[in-house]
């Protein structure tokens, strides 16, 4: 409720942006235009799910304490990355923001993967926040292209909806993975799929070029 509140105050002197006239696609075509950018969304933002679902889990079943700081450290770089990272998608444009982000990703998920010892862990924890942070705003912003600027509204609502099926699905998903290969194992499907995301991505770009 406080930070409810404290958001309303920050925001409540804020213009609003002017209605752009124009064609306004159904909710449905633009779902389907941004759908491209959206999975690949849904194939980085797994890691996240599968972290913060069951790193718990996974500690306790190597005999570890201290998932509460893998936890952190994971928060910690995803903040620090977009306060030091925040014109990097400006400056370079969304495709190689996402394609250095989700590569970066996989390789902390990995890292979480095979590691030894919690300080590894840790590092790989971090590497996938500072991975991660990015990948929303990049992916975004090419998938806001696709849309024209008087349906903006509904392609940013359709693009999130990738976010939240990452998480629906992450639970699920590799519980059923966690129960027939072990926690340690949900990790390294997660970078696996980072890894897709990193082809996925690779693809739109010269797709896009080629259209340019």
């Amino acid at each position: 409720f406080v930070l409810a509140t404290l958001a309303l105050l920050v925001i409540r002197n804020k213009p609003s942006l002017p209605v752009v006239a124009g064609e306004r696609l159904p909710f449905w075509a633009a779902f389907g235009r941004v759908a491209p950018c959206g999975v690949g969304l849904t194939l980085a933002s797994i890691g996240y799910g599968t972290l913060t679902t069951f790193v718990t889990l996974f500690y306790s079943e190597r005999g570890w304490t201290g998932a509460a700081w893998c936890l952190s450290a994971f928060g910690v770089c995803f903040i620090l990355s977009r306060l030091l990272f925040v014109n990097a998608v400006n400056r370079w444009g969304g495709y190689p923001v996402a394609v250095v982000c989700m590569a970066t990703e996989a390789v902390g998920l990995a890292l979480l993967w095979l590691a030894p010892s919690p300080l590894l862990a840790l590092l790989g924890a971090g590497l996938s926040g500072a991975g991660l942070s990015l990948v929303y705003p990049a992916l975004g912003l090419e998938a806001i292209k696709q849309v024209p600027s008087s349906s903006r509204g509904a392609g940013l609502g359709a693009y999130a909806v990738f976010f939240d099926l990452a998480l629906a699905i992450a639970g699920p998903l590799m519980g059923a993975v966690a129960a027939h290969l072990g926690y340690e194992s949900i990790f390294g499907i997660a970078s696996l799929l980072a890894l897709l995301g990193v082809g996925l991505v690779l693809l739109l770009s010269r797709r896009s070029a080629q259209t340019h």
